[in-house]
């Protein structure tokens, strides 16, 4: 078949590749380029069977119609132009570009020198240039067909303050499940089988946050240690999800996936990584944006713009200052809210998204405002990861509304309450009332901060109280990578154990662990597999580790401590005092009592009692008065919550707000932790333990 572009003036505003019924419009952007060759490939991607410059170039966008063109077709780029990287530019068209646009791709990598730019070994390093053809060992962008039945599918768009989050990850929720067909497992249709659903919804998870499943390669390094990029933090193709998460071949399962999830309540938030691409630094291969326009994509040394500049901790940053680098990010995102309906994403390193042309974090960048004013994106949730690795890069509390922001201090302060450091109170009663200093500000509301015990990326919960030290020797960097300062205790065992003693010890504290989490205002976030008693045996770093280290343990369903988990979050949906729109106020000012803070006789906590570095306990009262808007009236949901780190205490119940009666409702040390008591003076709380009581009727 013989191959031709269109001798009609066909231009189309978007990039990518579209197929329009009779032919495919291909675009892409380069700013630098003299020439742009499409290539399109045999079904098997092994033989180019067309090489065709594209004929229109208006502005940046090059771009050309290919008659008869049908979806499944294979294609890639190759481009022209200086190759003259102490200028910032790598342009070799023996190399095979990946279009950024691609929604599908097809292959993998196979990893060989011919995919460098420049010669690997030369004298020159980087600088040499290197005439090998990189296609044989390259994957190839596959032409879609968008259509697809989503038979009445619609957002659910929940309220900020009644989400619930799970972390999870594709495969690593599905590989062992007991349940989940073989075929299934480690697939977007292993993720929306029965069994995964049934144990979200029993849980009462509200959305699901997913490990990325843009499209990234496993890095080089990896694959010769015979190792995996699991995690997926590599991303080369923005819009294609990863091929090893499909059972078959087509893009429609994670449609199918999305559509099963939301039938269920369920809503989806894809961790999206725009940060930085798998290409690495200027050592690293051509495989899409450095062949198409190095000096555009990414942001180099403003000394030597031979060298990238580097806040990611990955060798390159993504320069979204540019405009149609920052086009490309934001149409990926309406891609995958428009056309696959995602409810929401975490921007993985968000701090660098926020970086101007001058390097500095600002609040008010382009990104920000380019989201905040986009009528598709700014209704959809968005999670920001508030740091990196540059300098100014930590920015906890810095993001603009309507972000929500990853709470590392939560995690820090609750892990270091309930091991009883010292002078912890203070901080404990900041976490529970969703991190306020942080937070409070810029009129934010009180489910800004994402509150966590875990992650992905860190100890388990149950690691966390069974490990001292990291364990990660299976990564192959003798140890050296992941955190060391993880705010961990085993409590007398490193490790499993089958000592009784400590084995109940550790489920108290998890128990102890998870009730702060879901007592706190903010939106909990869970770590897949917690609920489970889920361990990794002590690694902390995860991310290499597609085999049973990384994969989620099923053993712990129908645990107790499973069972206290789903009961908890019933707990937190049950009172609305836990889940404020509005940071909470403890100057009445001629209303109710919003939040109170006690010691154990009752009386008000004073100034010596936060600075006390032994105090252990705290006992706190939150309300939430009636909205006259809405036609209620009086206080609609109060708790009184006792946190004790310490010994057993007597405690004595404050009146707030003329209450003369309390009656337990959740005692997280008791054989029955949810079973409802008369509060009989005096109030015993044992140590490490969480107590709350509501007014008696």
């Amino acid at each position: 078949m013989t191959f031709s572009f269109s001798t009609l003036d066909f231009v189309k505003p978007e990039l990518g590749a579209e197929f329009t019924g009779d032919g495919v419009h291909f675009a892409v952007f380069s700013a630098h380029a003299e020439q742009v060759d499409l290539c399109l490939f045999s079904a098997d991607g092994q033989e180019e069977i067309a090489r065709m410059p594209l004929p229109h170039r208006e502005g940046d966008i090059w771009s050309g119609y290919v008659p008869g063109l049908k979806p499944g077709q294979l294609y890639g780029y190759r481009v022209h132009g200086p190759y003259d990287p102490q200028n910032g530019h790598r342009f070799n068209p023996n190399k095979l570009l990946l279009d950024p646009y691609a929604k599908q791709i097809a292959g993998e990598v196979k990893w060989d020198n011919a995919l460098y730019g420049y010669t690997i070994g030369h004298e020159a390093e980087d600088l040499s240039f290197d005439e090998r053809d990189s296609a044989p060992f390259m994957v190839k962008g596959v032409v879609q067909d968008p259509a697809f039945d989503w038979d009445g599918d619609q957002a659910i768009r929940r309220q900020w303050h009644d989400t619930i989050i799970y972390e999870a990850h594709v495969r690593g929720m599905t590989m062992t499940h007991p349940h989940v067909p073989d075929e299934l497992r480690g697939t977007f249709l292993g993720m929306c089988s029965d069994p995964i659903i049934e144990h979200l919804t029993k849980l009462g998870i509200t959305a699901v946050e997913v490990l990325p499943i843009h499209y990234f390669i496993d890095d080089r390094y990896l694959v010769e240690k015979d190792l995996r990029n699991y995690w997926g933090y590599q991303s080369l193709g923005f819009f294609a999800p990863q091929p090893r998460f499909l059972s078959g071949n087509k893009i429609t399962e994670f449609k199918t996936m999305v559509k099963r999830f939301h039938a269920a309540g369920i809503e989806v938030i894809l961790d999206v990584v725009y940060n930085h691409t798998a290409e690495g630094s200027e050592r690293g291969p051509t495989l899409s944006f450095r062949g198409l326009d190095n000096l555009s994509y990414y942001r180099l040394s403003p000394d030597d713009p031979r060298h990238a500049y580097d806040t990611t901790g990955t060798g390159n940053t993504l320069n979204v200052s540019n405009p149609f680098v920052l086009r490309m990010v934001l149409d990926s995102l309406r891609y995958w809210v428009g056309v696959m309906h995602v409810d929401g994403f975490r921007f993985d390193l968000a701090s660098t998204l926020g970086r101007t042309r001058h390097i500095e974090f600002d609040r008010d960048g382009a990104f920000f405002d380019a989201i905040r004013q986009d009528p598709i994106l700014a209704g959809v949730k968005l999670i920001a990861e508030p740091w990196d690795v540059g300098d100014g890069g930590y920015q906890v509390g810095g993001f603009p509304h309507p972000f929500r922001e990853w709470n590392d201090k939560y995690r820090d302060d609750v892990r270091r309450y309930w091991k009883a450091d010292g002078s912890m109170v203070p901080s404990l009663a900041e976490r529970l009332t969703g991190s306020a200093r942080q937070f409070n500000h810029s009129d934010r509301g009180a489910s800004t901060s994402v509150n966590l015990l875990s992650a992905h990326d860190g100890f388990t919960l149950m690691d966390t109280v069974s490990f001292n030290d990291k364990h990660n020797d299976a990564n192959g960097e003798e140890n050296r990578d992941g955190h060391s300062d993880n705010h961990s205790d085993n409590m007398g065992a490193e490790g499993a154990t089958e000592d009784a003693g400590i084995n109940a010890a550790r489920e108290r504290r998890r128990r102890n662990m998870m009730a702060t989490l879901l007592l706190s205002q903010g939106v909990p976030m869970i770590l897949g597999g917690d609920e489970l008693g889920n361990s990794q045996g002590g690694n902390n770093n995860a991310y290499c580790q597609d085999n049973e280290i990384g994969w989620t343990d099923w053993s712990g369903l129908g645990t107790p401590f499973y069972d206290f988990c789903c009961k908890m979050v019933e707990f937190r949906k049950a009172h609305e005092a836990l889940r404020p729109v509005r940071f909470l106020s403890g100057d009445a000012e001629g209303g109710p009592v919003q939040i109170a803070w006690y010691r154990e006789d009752g009386e008000p906590m004073g100034e010596g009692e936060w600075n006390d570095p032994e105090r252990r306990s705290v006992m706190v009262y939150i309300a939430r008065p009636a909205d006259a808007a809405l036609g209620e009236e009086g206080i609609v949901d109060q708790l009184l919550m006792v946190f004790n780190a310490g010994d057993q205490r007597d405690y004595a119940l404050p009146q707030p707000n003329g209450v003369t009666g309390w009656k337990r409702v959740l005692d997280v040390g008791g054989d029955e932790p949810f079973e409802t008591a008369d509060a009989t003076a005096p109030i015993i709380v044992p140590g490490a333990s969480i107590m709350a009581f509501v007014p008696k009727d």
